[in-house]
């Protein structure tokens, strides 16, 4: 394989390829970023914030990969992985990962110390993340806590403490990525019955669906608490309904619980974490 081929190879691993799950990461970020700071966050804040939701979701992914090499090869879609399918070696692998997750420690050595503190315990999250997918029915649930914690860290590098009105935000974070991967893990559903993957989408079975809703539900009201313990006005009710909206839709995509419609209702929650996002920054400029 030539260098060009390993690079490729190497961006495939750390989903460079596919920045739907970056962008899943950075909405809620950057709201947390912007309750935080009351408006427009530190620019020194906002800038290693962008590019270290970036580098841990690489991360995350390239660890997800490791634990599931051996699996990956029996789900259609995941087969084509760069590990799954040799392309990288296991050693490969995690250099690049100890190099990415020594890069973005980096960046937060240039916060304060609470942040460097909580980050300690976000790495340690996501390389258990993937295995949870072994022991426990839940991993979406273990991924929810993963993926916001991003916001208790916003917020300590941003005021130097957690307040209580961050934890609105991190709930309905938390809630929300159980519905959408739950979503997802309806795609793969069929195919981790027969590998043995755990998911809520098998534990739910055929309530599936009631049971997005109610997480769908239950991120709408946090979500609403959080605009409410900051005062947001109008623009940002204005985003809770159009999430509303995007919600519903993706109720719709998965009734049938058909592969790609599931697929396309999972991709669906990047505008609606996009609205939210720009609802309340418009709502703070306004």
């Amino acid at each position: 394989m030539n260098l060009k081929d390993k690079a490729d190879a190497y961006l495939r691993l750390a989903r460079m390829d596919r920045p739907i799950g970056t962008l899943l990461l950075l909405w809620p970020c950057l709201m947390a970023l912007l309750l935080a700071a009351g408006g427009m966050p530190d620019i020194k804040v906002l800038f290693i914030f962008i590019i270290g939701v970036v580098v841990m979701r690489a991360c995350g992914c390239i660890i997800n990969d490791y634990a599931d090499r051996d699996l990956d090869s029996h789900v259609e879609r995941t087969k084509s992985r760069p590990l799954a399918s040799g392309e990288v070696s296991v050693k490969e692998a995690l250099i690049l990962f100890a190099v990415l997750g020594l890069f973005a420690f980096g960046l937060v050595l240039l916060l304060n110390p609470l942040v460097v503190k909580l980050s300690v315990v976000g790495i340690i999250l996501t390389i258990i993340y993937p295995f949870t997918k072994r022991f426990t029915n839940m991993p979406q649930m273990f991924l929810g806590v993963v993926w916001s914690w991003s916001i208790p860290m916003a917020y300590a590098a941003q005021t130097g403490e957690v307040p209580a009105e961050a934890w609105w935000l991190f709930a309905a974070n938390w809630c929300w990525t159980v519905a959408y991967d739950t979503m997802y893990a309806m795609v793969d559903r069929d195919d981790d019955l027969k590998v043995g993957i755990k998911s809520t989408a098998i534990l739910f079975g055929r309530f599936d669906r009631q049971i997005i809703a109610l997480f769908q539900l239950v991120a709408l009201g946090c979500f609403i608490m959080a605009g409410l313990s900051a005062e947001r006005g109008l623009l940002y009710g204005l985003g809770i309904i159009t999430f509303v909206g995007f919600s519903l839709y993706q109720q719709k995509l998965i009734h049938g619980r058909e592969r790609a419609p599931c697929f396309k209702a999972f991709l669906n929650n990047n505008w609606a974490g996009l609205s939210l996002f720009v609802a309340l920054g418009a709502d703070y400029l306004i």
